[in-house]
């Protein structure tokens, strides 16, 4: 089965160095592009995400960082099209409910706490900024995905030092079930 990589950027976008955007430039993996990375409406999240999972021909799987996990598990809550989805790899969410993110991630109160309709990996960092590895643990349990505690790898982003980070790649192929997490030309 060919499958759709989509990437999922958190907060502020994934920089050229980012191993989302190395992906995308290795793999021709597509990023879900939205129309404002510095402030972040999860309905306009949502509704980008939802766009762009209908205009493709086959099933795809996401990759989310930061923020993009909790866009991962807000349009799962909402969307009637979670079939068009066949995975996630979430990678370091983002903890919206920390003192200093809750003004400027407020419509991403509360976190959504349900289930994913899809197999899923959650990989936690033990010294993340952004989320703790405890709460990380809690959105894996709510979220229903395997929980990989990544050591300390900070944001798990450009600044951890992980270039093409093929590790990652390969939780993606074993979660997607495809050799190299092939994916149909766009």
């Amino acid at each position: 089965m060919s499958l759709n990589v989509l990437i999922l950027p958190g907060w502020q976008n994934s920089g050229p160095v980012h191993w989302q955007s190395r992906w995308e430039t290795l793999y021709g993996d597509l990023r879900v592009e939205q129309h404002d990375w510095m402030r972040p409406l999860r309905g306009d999240w949502i509704s980008r995400l939802e766009d762009v999972l209908l205009s493709q021909t086959c099933p795809s799987i996401l990759v989310a960082h930061s923020l993009g996990c909790l866009l991962t598990a807000a349009w799962a809550s909402h969307s009637r099209n979670t079939h068009l989805v066949q995975g996630a790899l979430l990678v370091a969410p983002g903890d919206p409910e920390q003192p200093e993110l809750q003004a400027a991630l407020k419509s991403w109160l509360p976190v959504v706490r349900q289930s994913l309709p899809f197999p899923s990996i959650l990989l936690g960092s033990q010294n993340d900024p952004y989320c703790s590895l405890e709460r990380a643990k809690v959105f894996a349990s709510d979220w229903g995905s395997e929980f990989v505690d990544y050591g300390a790898r900070g944001h798990i982003n450009a600044d951890s030092g992980l270039g093409d980070w093929p590790e990652g790649r390969a939780l993606l192929a074993g979660l997607s079930q495809v050799p190299g997490a092939s994916r149909s030309p766009h």
